[in-house]
């Protein structure tokens, strides 16, 4: 196993502020890693420690097998793309995946071959003549990136350079992104605020608050066993209830929350009878009309208050029946439920494996 990135307690301090605190990690040569959090959660200036940008207050960052103390952005085996891209618009598709190759002196010959090459691998082949305004916003993407290939970094450092684009181009290029980058096998390194970005490319991903690694996973641990509630909440979309701990086994827990209502969940041993816990179940955990057989279910009634018709996504905004707080049930595909209307009440319920406690947090 090569390891191409080592981070080891990376902090940075700005005055009394800390935005990253001793965070570590490492990443497989090849692998796509993203690093998932809201806006001031220090993903980005952990990304430019990486880039050479920003000095580390403490901990060390190692690319390709050296350490980087000391070394300018512009002598590191990583390479930065920004959002904005930051392609010349002056110059010609070639001369922008040139720019680099002619700042270390390279031959023009060399120069040429490797654009050619870069360009093939990047599925543009013949578009070193074209301007950069006749590009669409996928291909610009495609040029950022062929830009920095060309140099043969041992990492690619990505800095939310889906942002800008609008919705249909950003879901297209999800799939481009994570096809190129299994095509050239170079190490990505990813950071955003969007959860699909995340789960949909990424081999790794590390969901970050104030400025930690709350866990790192793979995305389909990530979304179906969360660690911590940040995580349940940030990862997917989670219906959450409070309440206290009446009783437990070794796996699972009862909640009772404020009106009276018992559900049964997975739990973790931390969790005693007469704590306050926090319960969180997906929308496509719950079923609608359960099969009255099922004794294993946690059931109750809502009132329909909405759907949020979206395709596949589908979703029925509910309240619970003398409750004032909403729940959100994703509508199966394998079902019809067309009969379902505004006010209409329906039965809904779930199985303990599928909701998580945790301690509730002060």
């Amino acid at each position: 196993m090569q390891i191409d990135l080592s981070v080891q307690d990376a902090t940075k301090r700005f005055g009394t502020f800390t935005a990253v605190d001793a965070v570590s990690f490492e990443v497989e040569t090849g692998r796509f890693f993203s690093i998932l959090g809201p806006s001031g959660c220090g993903k980005t200036t952990l990304l430019r420690m990486i880039a050479g940008f920003e000095a580390p207050t403490a901990g060390r960052i190692v690319i390709g097998g050296a350490d980087m103390a000391g070394i300018p952005p512009n002598r590191r085996p990583a390479n930065l793309i920004f959002q904005h891209l930051a392609l010349f618009p002056m110059m010609t598709v070639a001369e922008n995946i040139a720019f680099g190759l002619k700042r270390r002196r390279e031959s023009k010959a060399a120069i040429q071959d490797k654009v050619a090459a870069i360009l093939d691998r990047v599925g543009l082949p013949g578009f070193g003549n074209k301007k950069i305004d006749q590009l669409s916003g996928g291909q610009k993407q495609r040029i950022a990136i062929a830009r920095c290939l060309v140099l043969d970094p041992a990492v690619l450092l990505l800095d939310e350079p889906l942002g800008a684009l609008d919705l249909k181009l950003r879901e297209q290029m999800k799939v481009e992104l994570k096809t190129l980058q299994s095509q050239v096998g170079t190490t990505f390194v990813y950071i955003t605020h969007d959860q699909s970005e995340a789960l949909v490319m990424s081999d790794f991903v590390a969901v970050m608050n104030r400025g930690r690694f709350e866990q790192v996973d793979a995305p389909m641990t990530l979304y179906r066993h969360p660690r911590t509630p940040f995580v349940a909440r940030f990862v997917g979309e989670s219906n959450a209830w409070t309440g206290e701990v009446a009783d437990r086994d070794e796996t699972t827990a009862t909640l009772v929350v404020a009106d009276g209502r018992r559900f049964r969940s997975r739990a973790p041993e931390s969790l005693s009878i007469g704590d306050r816990a926090e319960l969180f179940v997906r929308p496509e955990a719950l079923i609608l009309q359960p099969d009255p057989e099922n004794d294993r279910l946690n059931r109750f009634t809502v009132t329909v208050r909405t759907i949020l018709f979206d395709g596949a996504n589908s979703r029925l905004l509910a309240r619970w029946s003398g409750g004032d707080e909403d729940v959100t049930i994703a509508l199966p595909q394998n079902r019809q439920f067309d009969h379902i209307r505004a006010g209409d009440e329906v039965e809904a319920g779930w199985d303990p494996a599928s909701g998580i406690l945790f301690p509730l947090e002060a």
